[in-house]
């Protein structure tokens, strides 16, 4: 059977010979070439870390951020391209306000993932669509504590306590899997989360890039927020310095 696209990579709607869907994979192929996002779920919260790449020297920092908020109780990350990525943020805040509008209540965060996966979903269905080439790590707090939940382009989602998108996804998780979760506070995950972004990062063949940190935590007040720039600036300082003292030993 055919292992190459050839005449069955053309629409999103044509399987291959062997049960392929070639539109899909290119698309996660997309993601895999972006800056590494990870979320880690902790005792008390979700913490975000992304690295956005700097393309040029001209951008204004803290511009086209990879970070977005959802809804108070909810935000995400993503990896792959952001202009598709956008329409997936904009389609969960769309969500949001419309349960809220209905409920009176805030989504849950396992509803909103349903509904958000089943719009990813549709775009893998017609033939005048394309799937986005973007993956989004969703989390938040509701009811039921801390939630963390990954999007592929397919509209795959999973539960998750960790996890990572983009080239340096394997790096990460193998990073993450290192980590005691159930033990760590937020303020302590964020050094990790930096740690972790610093490590996947090549230096030799990446350009340089931005460390973006988001968390919904008890030191939020569970409310989704980008993390202060004095904050996020001690937990890379630190992990650098943890990173140094492992390469001297």
């Amino acid at each position: 059977m055919s292992s190459i696209g050839t005449g069955y990579d053309l629409s999103a709607t044509t399987y291959s010979p062997d049960g392929r869907v070639f539109q899909v994979e290119y698309a996660n192929k997309a993601v895999e070439n972006s800056g590494t996002a990870i979320a880690i779920k902790v005792k008390d919260g979700i913490i975000f870390g992304v690295e956005k790449i700097i393309i040029s020297k001209m951008l204004v920092e803290n511009s086209n951020r990879r970070v977005y908020g959802i809804d108070l109780h909810a935000g995400l990350a993503v990896a792959g391209l952001v202009a598709d990525a956008r329409q997936i943020v904009n389609r969960a805040r769309q969500d949001a306000l419309e349960y809220k509008n209905f409920y009176g209540e805030p989504i849950p965060i396992h509803v909103l993932v349903e509904r958000v996966s089943a719009f990813v979903q549709a775009y893998t269905l017609y033939s005048h669509m394309r799937p986005f080439g973007a993956a989004v790590l969703i989390g938040g707090f509701d009811k039921s504590g801390p939630q963390l939940f990954k999007i592929s382009p397919s509209g795959e989602s999973w539960g998750y306590f960790g996890c990572a998108a983009g080239k340096g996804k394997q790096l990460a998780k193998t990073e993450i899997e290192k980590l005691k979760l159930s033990q760590l506070t937020c303020q302590e995950a964020l050094v990790e989360v930096a740690r972790i972004i610093h490590v996947v990062h090549d230096e030799v063949k990446d350009k340089d890039f931005e460390l973006e940190l988001a968390w919904i935590c008890d030191k939020s007040k569970n409310v989704f927020e980008v993390v202060p720039k004095d904050i996020r600036d001690r937990a890379e300082k630190e992990a650098k310095a943890r990173l140094e003292n492992d390469m001297d030993d």
